[in-house]
């Protein structure tokens, strides 16, 4: 722990130094420093071999100086000498001064209260460090439980775990500073099952801040019992359907209408949410939000990238767009306050971007949603969502998943496309589920929609 405080003040003292000497400069009227270090472990077993076995270190700090009228720039590296720093500060004066004028920039001013451990976001055990054996069991675990989940499996194609630890400094001229730390770990399963001719791949796996909030044979189970449900899947006759989302597919759609928010984007004319603040944006069962304070969340921080403390924001509150997110430049721009949203890294400028996202969860369990579903199918796996144009809403995906008839799970849906427009989709979903599962930084339930397009056989 001594050693930890030295290398922190040591860290502390460049940092003041850094900013001293940019300030000092001709052009300068504000600076701030980033500092980051990460180390990782990961290990991936093909089969039971070991297919990948790697550990490493990196890190690195960045300095952004900013000058009149708005000018900024960023210079960085992971050389720490006081002649590397001084030349890194350098460049950055002189992509700052060379850079076109912005409205907006500014430095917070504070106050920045780093004191996270509300958040619960770093596990000891894997600060201190996961033996080597133990990684290796927790892979032969999964691919054991995914074995014997059913005699389809006929290979397990990847058994793989990943850990890590995180910290980062923040300091500005501003007189703010501040430290963040958080660990990692993931693991997941991908098999490949054959049922006479059909073969079909899968996979399932999550992350967490800390060990106990993962289980690698559950994720084993959901990766066979998934692949089993749209093994041998065959198309749907061309028509409208109600379709059922997986929580998973849910949360993938999620984080795609999240950054639709973003206040860069919008004021950039690259979202479909533009100009939308208090329309009808969604069915009147949907709320979603941004928070960054949930505690042992993947995506949850006490200050953003620019020391301003995150908080809980409201995107969409039964169904009416009701905020963006916002860093201190954009927020600038339109005359509110920074909601602690502004993203960062080493060699880039503030930009904003999302926390943790929630669905708000309804009331009925899954099994109810199957069973109120007279024509429709249950879909587990989306191909193609990254490419949804978020100006226009439109999107066209391949789908599979399992059928639903009568209220009851039929059998395997493959090869079938939903096409249509996010926000036409939105307004469409008509309930959503109980059963809130969080992955990585997103939650949601499982979600119904109704009429929904579906082109197959």
């Amino acid at each position: 722990m001594s050693s930890d405080r030295s290398r922190r003040g040591d860290i502390e003292s460049l940092a003041g130094w850094m900013l001293d000497r940019a300030a000092a400069l001709d052009g300068v009227h504000g600076a701030d420093v980033l500092y980051f270090f990460s180390r990782s472990h990961s290990l991936s077993l093909r089969d039971g071999e070991p297919e990948e076995n790697a550990s490493g270190v990196s890190g690195g700090i960045g300095i952004r100086c900013i000058g009149e009228n708005g000018r900024q720039g960023v210079a960085y590296g992971n050389n720490l000498s006081r002649a590397a720093l001084s030349s890194m500060i350098d460049w950055s004066r002189a992509n700052c001064v060379s850079s076109e004028p912005e409205e907006g920039i500014s430095l917070y001013g504070g106050p920045l209260d780093d004191d996270d451990a509300f958040l619960e976001q770093c596990d000891e055990t894997i600060v201190d460090g996961i033996a080597s054996d133990e990684r290796m069991r927790e892979c032969l675990d999964m691919t054991g439980e995914a074995r014997g989940r059913d005699d389809r499996v006929v290979s397990v194609r990847a058994a793989a775990w990943g850990d890590g630890y995180a910290e980062s400094y923040f300091a500005s001229t501003s007189g703010i500073s501040g430290w963040r730390r958080a660990t990692s770990a993931s693991c997941g399963v991908a098999v490949v099952l054959k049922d006479g001719e059909s073969f079909e791949m899968g996979y399932f796996g999550n992350s967490a801040r800390r060990l106990g909030d993962l289980d690698g044979r559950l994720y084993a189970r959901k990766s066979v019992d998934r692949t089993i449900a749209v093994l041998g899947g065959h198309p749907l006759p061309t028509g409208k359907y109600t379709v059922l989302l997986d929580p998973e597919i849910s949360a993938s759609l999620v984080e795609e209408i999240g950054d639709l928010f973003c206040a860069s984007d919008i004021h950039k004319g690259r979202s479909m949410m533009k100009g939308r603040l208090g329309e009808l944006v969604a069915s009147s069962v949907i709320t979603l939000l941004d928070d960054a304070r949930l505690p042992r969340r993947m995506g949850s921080a006490v200050f953003d990238g620019e020391g301003v403390p995150t908080g809980r924001t409201v995107l969409i509150e039964s169904g009416v767009a009701k905020n963006y997110l916002y860093n201190l430049q954009y927020a600038s721009k339109d005359g509110v306050t920074s909601t602690g949203s502004a993203s960062r890294g080493l060699g880039s400028l503030p930009d904003v971007g999302t926390s943790n996202l929630v669905l708000s969860p309804g009331l009925k369990s899954r099994e109810s949603l199957v069973s109120e579903v007279s024509n429709g199918f249950l879909v587990y796996e989306f191909m193609g969502l990254h490419t949804l144009d978020p100006i226009s809403g439109d999107f066209s995906l391949g789908a599979k998943g399992v059928r639903i008839t009568g209220g009851e799970l039929g059998e395997p849906v493959a090869g079938v496309t939903i096409a249509g427009n996010l926000l036409d989709l939105m307004k469409r979903i008509t309930a959503v589920g109980s059963d809130l599962e969080f992955f990585g930084a997103v939650a949601a339930p499982t979600v119904m929609v109704e009429d929904v397009s579906v082109a197959g056989s």
